[in-house]
């Protein structure tokens, strides 16, 4: 390694160190901080937060970025070094454009409305919560004018989470995607009555649900000795290194799938970070590359895997087990129609694999109309109620179970939204290539094993962390750009043989 390159390393290291010192404390904020300390930790990640970016904006830090690029000019494409290289030229660009003012800014009000967020949701207050987002809307536009765009201002912050992307090509795919959807759900409209998920709708002992969410994630692949599971109101992976990446979920006593699936979702972005190559460590390429391919990760364990017929077959007896009174008279089969009902529901994070992405457009259309300023913030809980039933013919009893469920706008995170239905697109793309280009795969799944499948996500996809951007991924592993179709086919087969469409 040359002198050059290692003084970077040396610098990029110690503000790495800063930043996921900042996400610890963002962690322990969410899952076990005292509520009275929640003021001063405000104020703490925020010092972190401005530190790390002053020390990453110097001047000096682009002088040892272009020295560094010459110390290794004529390096392969694909290497560490010059795949570091890009990115910390492209980002340090960037970030130049955010001044320390504001980057405090947005975390010191964003801390602020996560805290007014909680209360509003657990009291259905939206009034209390309507003039913290009227300033995180105004940060949004604020960001997006700092950074720059050519074309939509949305197009600014949604290239932040998913690098190269465009308003109008996600506006694109997820028409087409929408209208592949909503003739499926128009079909089962009428079959409702084939499928019953009332199994799991009764008393579940949360201890046990507790201790079979770990007998899961650790099924799937998930490492508990560089991981932990806790409990978060919204959750949440986060990941420090390759050999801490947590994960939490949720537990309703009356319910059981949102910790099933909660476990399992969060275990996916929570094995990616796992499995990046150690020689990334202490360094922005150590975590996935872009939001969307994150996402295609938790949706592949919590749907492809998680929601299978086989994986159930397998694993079904354990937590029979678990739960003798509730599923005694139960099949692995019941279990598996219960876990697949497609039924329009209010909450994304519970919604089934054929409405979900209806969550995601809607989501993606409202914050488009709030940047533009074509919706304001006094009028957002009645769109979201309209948006509600175009797309999904159901309308929120309230605003805790509409437009204050998520956690999202607590932060100028507009761009953020699309990347979980693109990741459901990257995910189908990405699971049809491994079954075809690893047989073993599938026969390993039939037995309710991840071995073959975790062996082609490392190899194709987790090692590179950020090297590539996601279009260079999903050309390099499927050889195709991302397309709407393979998602379409997979629905199409599942549900059309549950519901009898076929």
């Amino acid at each position: 390694m040359s002198r050059q390159f290692s003084l970077l390393l040396d610098r990029i290291h110690e503000i790495h160190d800063l930043q996921k010192a900042a996400d610890l404390l963002a962690w322990d904020r969410q899952v076990i901080m005292p509520e009275a300390g929640d003021e001063v930790r405000v104020h703490q990640i925020t010092t972190l937060r401005r530190l790390a970016h002053v020390m990453f904006t110097d001047d000096n830090v682009g002088e040892l970025i272009e020295d560094a690029a010459l110390a290794i000019d004529g390096a392969a494409y694909e290497s560490n070094e010059a795949s570091l290289i890009r990115y910390l030229r492209e980002t340090y660009d960037e970030e130049r454009r955010l001044p320390a003012e504001f980057v405090a800014r947005v975390s010191e009000i964003s801390g602020k409305a996560h805290r007014i967020w909680v209360r509003a949701r657990e009291n259905n207050d939206y009034a209390s919560f309507a003039p913290w987002l009227k300033e995180i809307v105004g940060l949004g536009r604020e960001m997006a004018e700092l950074y720059g765009y050519e074309n939509e201002i949305y197009d600014a912050l949604l290239d932040k989470y998913e690098r190269g992307s465009r308003t109008s090509d996600v506006r694109a795919l997820f028409s087409a995607t929408r209208d592949a959807i909503v003739p499926m759900l128009a079909a089962i409209a009428g079959r409702q009555h084939m499928v019953s998920d009332n199994v799991l709708r009764q008393h579940y002992d949360v201890d046990a649900q507790k201790k079979f969410a770990r007998y899961i994630a650790e099924a799937v692949g998930y490492d508990f000795d560089r991981g932990h599971l806790g409990t978060a109101v919204h959750p949440f992976a986060s990941s420090f290194s390759r050999n801490d990446a947590r994960i939490t979920s949720r537990w309703y006593p009356d319910y059981l799938c949102p910790s099933l699936f909660g476990a399992l979702h969060e275990s996916g972005h929570a094995i990616y970070e796992q499995n990046t190559h150690a020689d990334l460590t202490r360094t922005p390429l150590a975590r996935g590359t872009s939001m969307g391919i994150h996402e295609s990760q938790s949706r592949m364990f919590e749907n492809y895997v998680g929601r299978s017929r086989s994986f159930w077959n397998a694993h079904f007896p354990r937590l029979q087990e678990t739960f003798p009174t509730q599923l005694r008279d139960v099949t692995a089969e019941d279990f598996y129609l219960a876990i697949n009902k497609v039924q329009p529901s209010f909450i994304r994070v519970e919604a089934d694999e054929l409405t979900y992405n209806l969550h995601i457009i809607l989501r993606f259309e409202l914050e488009q109309a709030l940047l533009t300023g074509d919706l304001t913030v006094a009028d957002l809980p009645t769109a979201w109620n309209d948006k509600m039933s175009e797309l999904l013919g159901v309308t929120p009893p309230d605003d805790t179970h509409g437009v204050l469920q998520d956690i999202h706008w607590t932060r100028p995170s507009f761009g953020y939204f699309p990347t979980y239905a693109l990741g459901n697109l990257y995910a189908a793309q990405f699971f049809e290539a491994a079954q075809q280009q690893s047989p073993a795969i599938s026969a390993e799944l039939e037995a309710g094993e991840t071995t073959a499948l975790l062996s082609w996500l490392r190899e194709n996809i987790h090692q590179h962390g950020r090297k590539f951007k996601p279009g260079e991924i999903v050309e390099r592993v499927t050889g195709k750009p991302l397309s709407h179709e393979a998602f379409v086919d997979y629905a199409a087969e599942k549900f059309g043989e549950i519901y009898g469409l076929q």
